[in-house]
């Protein structure tokens, strides 16, 4: 029997005694299933404490309260809506109405290819007519016609934007690009844009400037310039603006042959595609008035319109009138361009004493007195520079 006695076990009963060791782990897990227990009563408890409270709070309001809340709500989210929609509607501003209008109006038939190119034909016509008219009438004409019917220098030059864009430059970005370059130097220091003596104000007048986008431009770089330079380096400067209808706030409406500025008040004076006048001398007699002495006269025109290419008659027909040469531009395909200045007192003084010691001072008036005279008899438009004139199709 002693071979069957084994610790723990009595033979005689099914029980089974435990060590000390067996019998504090069989403790600690009766311990953690009592904490387990107790943790699943309390949370029990406070999910019941919980349901008790919403309980109360749902029986303490009566069913004609929580319409009435439900009520407030849902015109709380409407008139939040309706202040979203009158801001949307108050921002578009009369744009909803103008869609408003147009849904009204019954849809327009769209143009068909054929009917698009003969629109586009006419369109072209018209255009060229106006073009024609410009150039073979006098200026204070031109300006009579526009004000009979402004809408005629609208179609002038949406018709003029739309050959500009085939061009391969467009002078007024030229001019601009000059503006640039030049005012890096000293105003009335050798390469940079001429000033007037005492303020060294840069003045520019736009004669005939279209839209006034040499205007726009030129401002927005100053402005730009003056941000960034030094006190010393900033650039005064205006533009005057000038053609026969107002297209916009820049512009004075006048016949450039006599525009509202006094004598020497201006330093640079521009020409943009705009001696179209067949009295365009007139208009080179006004830029002299109002130049300052060393003032410049900045041209551009369409290279078709000289009999020679070069425009080396119209030079000699600006020297004439008082201006000295100082450059031709000719590397464009389209137009040239041409840069004068007005002399000052002392340099017509020497160039007179100059002409008269080799005796041909009297020559030079003669030829003078020789171009009015033609003048008189036929126009320059007519023969000094050609009018530029669209083939017709």
């Amino acid at each position: 029997m002693a071979l069957f006695n084994v610790e723990g076990w009595d033979i005689k009963t099914k029980s089974v005694v435990f060590d000390n060791k067996t019998s504090k782990s069989a403790k600690d897990k009766k311990k953690n299933k009592n904490r387990r227990n107790d943790k699943l009563t309390r949370e029990q408890k406070l999910k019941e404490e919980t349901e008790a409270e919403l309980k109360e709070t749902v029986e303490g309001v009566s069913p004609e309260e929580g319409v009435a809340e439900k009520k407030q709500e849902k015109e709380g989210k409407n008139a939040k809506s309706n202040t979203n929609n009158k801001k949307r509607k108050h921002d578009e501003g009369g744009a909803s109405e103008q869609t408003k209008e147009v849904i009204e109006q019954p849809a327009k038939k769209q143009l068909t290819p054929l009917q698009q190119k003969m629109m586009a034909k006419l369109t072209g016509s018209r255009f060229r007519w106006i073009n024609e008219q410009f150039y073979t009438i006098t200026s204070d004409e031109a300006l009579k016609l526009v004000k009979d019917q402004p809408q005629l220098f609208d179609e002038y030059h949406d018709g003029f934007r739309s050959q500009v864009q085939t061009w391969p430059e467009n002078p007024v970005d030229v001019f601009v690009d000059q503006i640039r370059y030049r005012c890096m130097k000293a105003v009335n220091a050798p390469g940079g844009l001429p000033g007037l003596r005492e303020s060294k104000e840069i003045v520019i007048a736009d004669m005939g400037c279209g839209e006034a986008q040499l205007a726009l431009e030129i401002n927005n770089f100053f402005k730009g310039y003056n941000k960034k330079a030094k006190k010393y380096l900033k650039r005064r400067h205006k533009v005057h603006s000038f053609d026969l209808k107002k297209a916009n706030e820049r512009i004075t409406v006048a016949d450039i042959r006599k525009v509202p500025l006094p004598d020497e008040s201006c330093t640079i004076v521009v020409f943009c595609l705009a001696l179209m006048g067949t009295n365009f001398l007139d208009f080179i007699k006004e830029a002299y008035r109002i130049l300052a002495p060393r003032g410049e006269l900045w041209i551009a025109e369409i290279k078709s319109r000289f009999a020679d290419s070069r425009g080396n008659e119209f030079v000699d027909a600006l020297k004439l009138m008082g201006f000295f040469h100082k450059k031709t531009f000719d590397e464009n395909k389209m137009f040239t361009r041409f840069e004068f200045f007005k002399p000052p007192a002392e340099i017509i003084e020497e160039r007179r004493q100059k002409l008269e010691r080799r005796q041909k001072f009297i020559e030079v008036e003669t030829e003078k007195e020789e171009l009015e005279k033609k003048r008189k008899k036929v126009a320059e438009g007519k023969w000094l520079l050609k009018p530029c004139i669209y083939k017709r199709r």
